[in-house]
């Protein structure tokens, strides 16, 4: 789908949800807290975005699906989790659980699935345990061979929509000894099962996303026909790993969609209220933490929009770049949402006004994508695991293969460059050293600085600037290469789980971070609309990741910040998401 297609389809879906400040739209603010102060499933928002297709744009073609891109489907449903993350999420686990079936299901499996989601069915994804949390080799949910198929007894817990979907898909061991090779997936049909074999546990109260059914179930001997077994016996290790890898690049969405409603509650707020003779957003410090909280929900764009893209383009990376988003992404965000708090003041603590209360809402259900589907430890554990090779690859890489990781990241990064199909088999567990975005940074801070040589006065001075600040970040990689082997060479087997080898882990996810600004702005430039692109924008957003290494050194001056606001302010005014996509919002129904 090309961008302008894109576009497009999020307006068609902007126009039929409608304004979320209109309390008689189909998805209001208003709606949408009530919901979440019963905790109340929100199965009429739900069934909405079902008759309008959104699900079927994360659902393969091939079977009946609308699928091309994922990044379709990830935009599509970060527009819904602007309204409400709950809701997005309650619709998104069907498509997550149904990405085990994506990878290894045969295609009638597909198809049938596909034409129950397609007639209201749904599914979860019966993975995790009570006493064993991410350690999936722990699990203890046994499916025992039997005549015609499979005894599944165990208990699964914390499984989203567990008791309102038809269906699950559960992770279960088929080996009697343990291993990478003893557990397999299967779909079990809860009603069709015997009445005696399934009891559905209660729903948990949460924290956040207060109207999910978050809960679980407990099997005793539930039959499963072999048809839906998914792929080989022993090969559920694997499925479910791919699986989360998908699962890590999307759910980024809902932090994305968090940061853009509270950002637009604290800009009507400081646009509109007067203190001391002029608006609160030209306080010059208020000033700043806006667009400092704008900066760094870029920053955030950037790198989700080389996760999901390579998902197709770039399969065999994906264990990176995924882990990267989700580890990134959430921990960024939250800090932002913190500053965001004291802009809005005594407001962020109103419950009573639809506006406002969603700052409140928002602040919550961002924490979701913290820990779900592999929370912080594994995220960076998995890039430990891989960070020496990673770091050698970059440091002592061919040019013939720099050239070729320079050719991928055009297509990563471009925003109006066609993709593969997307294959999820074939993504991989282990990246084998290769991480384009970092490996090819050399070549965007080369375009970046054409860009800067072509521009014209600010705009010069600007780019020039951001490409010093992005090369002096990237120049870290060596000193962390080096780093990383003395400790290896010093702790040994201890290397592995060393707190040491988690904060390297954080660093490369920087260096990732600001090659992902530098290839989206020299790769999408020529498709970005008014305002975009920005060359203060992107210095600023230099500064922003700078600062996590050097947190009291400013590279910016308020002519920079001045610049920032007002492409936050255009974007506003035009109602427009906060993202390089740019999609136009619902038409709002009043100004406040």
């Amino acid at each position: 789908m090309s961008k302008a297609e894109l576009v497009a389809l999020a307006a068609e879906l902007e126009r039929y949800l409608g304004d979320p400040y209109d309390a008689g739209s189909r998805m209001s603010f208003a709606r949408v807290l009530e919901s979440d102060e019963r905790e109340e499933y929100p199965h009429s928002f739900v069934n909405q975005l079902r008759r309008f297709g959104v699900h079927e744009y994360s659902l393969p073609a091939a079977q009946g699906g609308r699928a091309g891109d994922v990044q379709t489907g990830f935009n599509l449903m970060r527009l819904v989790a602007r309204r409400d993350p709950t809701t997005a999420t309650a619709l998104v686990i069907t498509n997550l659980a149904f990405m085990p079936v994506w990878i290894a299901g045969t295609d009638e499996q597909k198809q049938r699935l596909i034409a129950d989601f397609r007639h209201g069915g749904g599914l979860s994804w019966g993975l995790s345990e009570r006493d064993h949390g991410s350690d999936l080799l722990a699990n203890e949910t046994v499916a025992e061979k039997v005549d015609g198929g499979y005894l599944l007894t165990g208990e699964k817990w914390l499984i989203g929509n567990a008791t309102v979907a038809g269906r699950m898909a559960v992770f279960a061991r088929t080996g009697k000894r343990g291993g990478p090779a003893a557990h397999s997936v299967f779909v079990l049909d809860k009603d069709t099962a015997a009445p005696d074999t399934i009891e559905e546990l209660p729903g948990e109260p949460l924290h956040g996303l207060r109207a999910l059914d978050l809960s679980g179930v407990r099997l005793k001997g539930a039959f499963v026909p072999d048809e839906w077994r998914i792929g080989g016996e022993g090969q559920g290790l694997e499925i479910a790993l791919k699986a989360s890898q998908a699962m890590r690049a999307v759910i980024s969405s809902l932090a994305l969609a968090a940061v853009d409603t509270t950002l637009r509650v604290n800009l009507d707020f400081t646009e509109n209220r007067m203190l001391f003779g002029g608006a609160v957003s030209d306080v010059p410090y208020t000033r700043r933490q806006l667009t400092e909280a704008f900066a760094d929900l870029m920053v955030a764009d950037a790198v989700s929009l080389g996760a999901s893209r390579g998902l197709q383009a770039a399969p065999e990376q994906v264990s990176v770049v995924s882990s990267v988003a989700k580890y990134l992404l959430p921990t960024l965000l939250e800090k932002s949402m913190a500053e965001l708090n004291t802009v809005l003041g005594a407001r962020m603590f109103l419950r009573g006004q639809a506006h406002f209360s969603m700052h409140q809402k928002m602040l919550r259900d961002l924490l979701v994508t913290n820990f779900a589907d592999g929370n912080t430890v594994v995220n960076l554990r998995n890039l430990g695991h891989q960070l020496g090779g990673l770091l050698t690859t970059i440091t002592t890489g061919a040019p013939e293969g720099d050239a070729r990781a320079a050719e991928r990241v055009a297509v990563l990064f471009g925003m109006d460059r066609d993709l593969p199909g997307y294959e999820p088999w074939k993504q991989e567990l282990f990246s084998r050293g290769l991480d384009d975005a970092v490996q090819a940074a050399p070549d965007g801070l080369v375009r970046l600085r054409a860009l800067a040589a072509a521009a014209k006065g600010a705009e010069r001075d600007r780019l020039g600037l951001a490409a010093d600040a992005a090369e002096e970040l990237l120049d870290r990689v060596w000193p962390l290469a080096d780093r990383a082997a003395a400790l290896k060479a010093s702790l040994g087997r201890a290397y592995a789980q060393s707190p040491e080898l988690f904060d390297m882990a954080k660093e490369y996810c920087l260096l990732h971070a600001a090659a992902a600004c530098v290839h989206t702005f020299v790769h999408s430039h020529e498709v970005l609309d008014d305002p975009l692109p920005s060359g203060a924008l992107l210095l600023l957003q230099m500064e922003r990741l700078r600062r996590q290494v050097w947190p009291h050194e400013f590279i910016t001056d308020q002519s920079v910040v001045d610049e920032v606001m007002q492409v936050l302010r255009h974007l506003h005014r035009d109602n427009r998401l906060f993202s390089h996509w740019q999609f136009p919002l619902a038409e709002r129904a009043d100004e406040l």
